[in-house]
């Protein structure tokens, strides 16, 4: 059994949803795990409160308070590839998170994180990821390093004050000029079957990204994508509404079935920029992850 370094939080919400106990919220909260799990969990002083005291089965619900537990696995794998800090002051750190290895601990994964990685390696246990992207992508990450000032960072995306660049690769036909062109994409996103799946659907726009081709071979293309709303999956089917579902991609447009991760054929998708006004000091920041997808 792998148990996690560090705590995840989860805040109980100001509306009861008709439980007593914390141990009953938690239960419907993650209906894959089941009480007996949640139980075990408890009676191992492994759930407890912002002050360090325990969780116990028959802790009250109370609403707003924040639960700590620590997720475990059975096994976890070790992702073969290695993160970089990019910059670091007192209140912010970016970090290129290369592709297979997940922002947050989730699923099998508990310390094989960037967040974790991260932690271990710069010894700031406060280090707070400020936004996501999926584990098979790769590209920059922005961290709060100062729980001071973290909300402000959030700020910036609840916001949309910070502009974010990706670049992506999909196989286009050979008489198709695309070199130059930009595409405006505005759809509707909603959740389908399975869960971590998104799709397409009538209905008032919720998302929006602006995308262009950047070069072109006789087989492939070169996108950059510029993501206004930050929907699930997004850019991946924004992409695939184009007519060019990213290379690579175990989901869209057709999921296939679970395996192994290919690490020789990661998804060809990249959060290569970031910029913004830091709301801390007011100067203007921008960073580049350094690298470019490649077409050959």
């Amino acid at each position: 059994m792998v148990m996690s370094e560090y705590p995840s939080k989860v805040s109980l919400p100001q509306t009861n949803p008709g439980v007593t106990t914390v141990l009953e919220y938690l239960v419907i909260k993650f209906p894959y795990l089941n009480e007996q799990t949640w139980r075990k969990r408890i009676t191992d002083g492994k759930v407890h409160r912002h002050d360090g005291s325990l969780i116990t089965a028959l802790s009250p619900f109370r609403a707003q308070e924040r639960i700590y537990y620590y997720r475990e696995v059975e096994s976890e794998p070790c992702i073969p590839f290695k993160e970089k800090i990019l910059f670091q002051d007192e209140h912010i750190l970016v970090a290129y998170k290369p592709h297979f290895l997940a922002v947050t601990p989730g699923g099998i994964y508990v310390n094989e994180c960037l967040q974790n990685r991260l932690r271990r390696s710069t010894s700031i246990e406060t280090l707070q990821a400020l936004h996501r992207i999926d584990r098979v992508t790769a590209g920059l990450i922005l961290f709060s390093v100062n729980p001071e000032s973290c909300h402000f960072y959030h700020q910036l995306f609840a916001t949309r004050k910070i502009h974010k660049t990706y670049q992506a690769v999909a196989t286009v036909d050979s008489s198709e000029q695309l070199v130059g062109k930009e595409w405006e994409v505005k759809n509707r996103l909603v959740q389908c079957e399975p869960r971590f799946r998104m799709r397409v659907t009538e209905g008032t726009s919720n998302s929006h990204s602006v995308i262009r081709c950047l070069k072109q071979t006789a087989q492939k293309a070169l996108f950059e994508l510029s993501p206004i709303t930050g929907k699930t999956h997004q850019l991946r089917l924004h992409m695939q509404t184009l007519g060019w579902p990213i290379l690579n991609d175990k989901y869209y447009p057709k999921l296939q079935q679970l395996s192994a991760d290919d690490y020789k054929a990661p998804l060809q998708l990249l959060a290569k920029e970031l910029q913004f006004i830091d709301p801390v000091t007011q100067q203007s920041r921008y960073f580049n992850c350094g690298s470019e997808l490649a077409l050959d």
